[in-house]
């Protein structure tokens, strides 16, 4: 269900879900995304005022995606762009081969991503990188959760790489973990975040204080990585 409210000189626009819940939460996600989750006998008047009480905090989100937007890195594929891994820049270095078939492929070394191709398109390389940044972020994140796997006693189903426009990561009813593959461009604590964020998921579908109170149970110093993804994951992309 769609609905707005006027707030100061702003028109907050916000999606209603209604769930089998006990308190209504509100969330802000790019580029201008408000989803109020309500308990199933919640009627509007009730939704409005909530979204009004939380109308600033709304307002400086949806401010913070428009100067984030605006940070946003057009890469090309030449050599000397720069490309994110575990939260460094690499710069790009190609090498066309004609003789190659269809075994193109990326090595990173001497502090440059160097792609072997057999010519010169940047559909290509672009489709070589992230096929080298899905087998990375697998290995990393598999790595990470086998090291905290120590702070629950609840395994993961499955453990998936997935295209993921609008999350880092994810977790379904049955404890499937799915992950972004542009995950390991992050630096290695925020990535670590990202793991224990699914891994407390696996007990807490949803982000009550409870969930928050695990997160922390685990990395003390959430809040800070979770900075780092919200400042710098605009650049984490092909």
């Amino acid at each position: 269900m769609k609905s707005k409210i006027s707030y100061g000189t702003k028109e907050i626009e916000f999606n209603v879900e209604f769930r089998n819940r006990k308190t209504i939460s509100i969330s802000v996600e790019p580029p201008k995304n408000i989803t109020v989750v309500a308990p199933l006998d919640t009627n509007e008047e009730e939704i409005r005022e909530s979204v009004k009480l939380k109308g600033t905090w709304i307002i400086q989100k949806l401010f913070e995606f428009r100067n984030i937007e605006s940070k946003r890195v057009n890469r090309e594929f030449v050599n000397g762009e720069s490309f994110m891994y575990l939260g460094r820049n690499y710069s790009l270095q190609i090498h066309v081969d004609e003789t190659l078939q269809n075994n193109s492929s990326v090595k990173l070394f001497r502090g440059k991503f160097h792609v072997y191709v057999k010519e010169k398109d940047d559909e290509l390389i672009k489709d070589t990188m992230e096929a080298w940044y899905r087998e990375k972020t697998e290995e990393q994140v598999k790595k990470r959760i086998k090291y905290y796997q120590k702070y629950f006693n609840k395994q993961p189903t499955a453990i998936k790489i997935k295209e993921q426009k609008k999350r880092w990561a994810s977790c379904t009813f049955n404890n499937e973990l799915l992950f972004n593959w542009r995950c390991v461009m992050a630096k290695s604590t925020a990535l670590d975040y990202i793991v224990v964020h699914e891994m407390c998921h696996m007990y807490y579908k949803n982000h009550s204080q409870e969930f928050w109170d695990l997160v922390s149970s685990v990395i003390a110093d959430y809040e800070v990585r979770k900075e780092w993804l919200r400042d710098y994951g605009i650049r984490m992309d092909l």
